[in-house]
């Protein structure tokens, strides 16, 4: 039946059922269980390449334990601006799990999912440091990590704060071209590969396949991410 912590038989199935190719829906409907705990489970514990069942039931009660001597001490289900407390913990750790799943470590990732669950889009490094409960130079290091990947900004307050910033559309454009120029050149190394190796051999072959595939790749993701943008700039 649904509802309640998903015990460990049912993360060995999730697994299964994720080694087998299908999709949240799919193993959801197995287990008599929403999508959404589905997708929350795997994308909190690894993401679809990575889940392991019983690192992840033991991961859970690990969490589980932590949040115990907490809970008397809850004083309100709802924030200033009036959300669910909970509600919006998850969303983070639903985001920064996804995230995680498409290659960023742990702390840029939880750190970019708190920026986007924020109205402003932006928080100073101290408002990050107390509401993930880090070291500053954790954060430190995270946001420049996330800064040299252009999936955020920096700028300063009307009180000469410095704020680290998530744009609604712009980051994600120069995110998604500067992931297709890293794709060429990766098909531009291949392609090297192939006459070191010598045109026509199985190694050269395979490695023009990857190139080809590779250069279709970035073409169709920078006539996408243009597309998208002119879109939706000329809509607002």
């Amino acid at each position: 039946m649904p509802g309640g912590r998903l015990t460990q038989q049912e993360r060995r199935q999730i697994a299964i059922g994720l080694a087998d190719g299908l999709a949240y829906a799919e193993i959801a409907r197995s287990l008599d269980r929403p999508t959404s705990t589905i997708t929350r489970e795997v994308m909190r514990n690894g993401g679809p390449a990575g889940y392991k069942a019983d690192i992840a039931h033991l991961a859970t009660e690990r969490r589980a334990q932590r949040r115990k001597p907490s809970a008397p001490r809850r004083q309100a289900a709802e924030r200033a601006d009036g959300r669910d407390l909970e509600a919006v913990r998850e969303f983070e750790e639903l985001f920064s799990g996804i995230f995680m799943g498409q290659g960023l470590s742990k702390m840029p990732a939880r750190a970019l999912a708190s920026l986007y669950a924020t109205d402003s889009g932006s928080l100073t490094a101290s408002e990050l440091v107390g509401h993930l409960g880090v070291s500053a130079a954790s954060v430190s290091k995270a946001m420049s990590y996330l800064e040299s990947q252009g999936l955020i900004g920096r700028e300063r307050d009307e009180r000469r704060r410095e704020r680290y910033v998530v744009d609604d559309g712009d980051i994600w454009y120069q995110s998604m071209i500067a992931s297709a120029a890293g794709t060429t050149t990766l098909a531009e190394a291949a392609r090297q590969g192939v006459s070191s190796l010598g045109p026509g051999t199985p190694a050269a072959v395979r490695l023009e396949n990857i190139a080809r595939f590779l250069d279709f790749v970035s073409e169709s993701i920078v006539r996408a991410a243009e597309q998208a943008r002119d879109i939706l700039h000329s809509k607002s």
